[in-house]
């Protein structure tokens, strides 16, 4: 088992398996991967002009890598072991942009102090908890190219808050090596991402590759000390939940000795519909169920 690390040059705007590998790793290995924030450094103080941007240089990830070991078919598990922010972070908004874009009348560019020791945002005087969590995480899609922008179930864009410090990611892959790739760190950002922003910061993210044993899966799923949320991404919001909830049954429920008619009645009880990100080309929902049911019913995932 080695440590690696990647610098910010190594970068793809557009998840690929056409993509050459900028660095190959072996299963067990740990690696430091530097990201360039969501503007990919274009945006340097407030006066910044979003006519100047290039919107081809948007969500960059750093990578991709080859992971030794990993096949088509596998399920690539993720460690998330340590997210390193910058002390700065962008923030926009504007006409056009997010949920609120339809009202907004004048573009808008804020850059922020974060407090990296104390893990505070000075928001105008209002100090807001730092939430450092990762944007942009995932592997090369099935066919096409997929821009950094969209999520889908090779991951991608998905926006999560859990996608955080401490968590396994899974991941289903579709070529050999997987062609992981990660990028669009934020120092904070709440569930929807409703400006079409978080705070945008460079970063350092350090994680663990290993192959799943147990769990399958056909969309990202994540676990923390929470418990465990499925993924999923669709042009319909609706879509999205439903579908999270279906497959998270499909994933548990032959797992424990209830009927799907009694699963379906726990997790109405204990379960929850939650949403990533409603800004992107698709939409992105989660369903949880918390750590206390996998522990009764004695489901645990490697």
């Amino acid at each position: 088992m080695s440590h690696h690390k990647l610098s910010k040059d190594n970068l793809f705007y557009a998840m690929s398996k056409d993509n050459e590998p900028a660095l190959k790793v072996s299963l067990g290995d740990t690696v430091d991967i530097e990201t360039h924030d969501c503007f990919t450094g274009q945006i340097t103080d407030e006066e910044s002009s979003f006519g100047g941007l290039d919107w081809e240089r948007i969500n960059p990830a750093s990578g991709p890598i080859y992971i030794d070991g990993i096949y088509a078919g596998d399920v690539l598990k993720v460690t998330i072991n340590k997210i390193d922010i910058s002390d700065t972070g962008v923030m926009v908004t504007g006409p056009g942009m997010g949920v609120m874009g339809d009202i907004l009348e004048n573009s808008l560019v804020r850059i922020y102090d974060v407090d990296t020791t104390n893990n505070r945002v000075d928001f105008n005087g209002l100090s807001i908890p730092v939430n450092k969590m990762i944007g942009v995480i995932g592997v090369a899609p099935p066919d096409t190219p997929v821009n950094n922008g969209t999520p889908d179930t090779h991951g991608g864009n998905l926006d999560s808050l859990k996608m955080a410090e401490g968590i396994t990611l899974y991941l289903p892959v579709y070529h050999d090596g997987a062609l992981f790739g990660l990028g669009d760190v934020h120092a904070a950002m709440a569930d929807g991402e409703v400006s079409v922003s978080g705070l945008e910061v460079t970063a350092n993210v350090n994680v663990t590759f290993e192959k799943a044993e147990i769990l399958k899966t056909e969309h990202p799923v994540i676990i923390n000390r929470d418990g465990i949320y499925l993924n999923v991404s669709d042009e319909s919001l609706d879509t999205a939940v439903d579908t999270s909830v279906r497959k998270m049954a499909e994933l548990l429920q032959p797992k424990t000795d209830l009927s799907m008619e009694e699963f379906t009645m726990l997790m109405s009880l204990a379960g929850q519909a939650e949403i990533n990100q409603v800004v992107d080309p698709k939409k992105t929902a989660r369903y949880f169920v918390p750590n206390y049911i996998l522990d009764h019913y004695g489901i645990h995932f490697k």
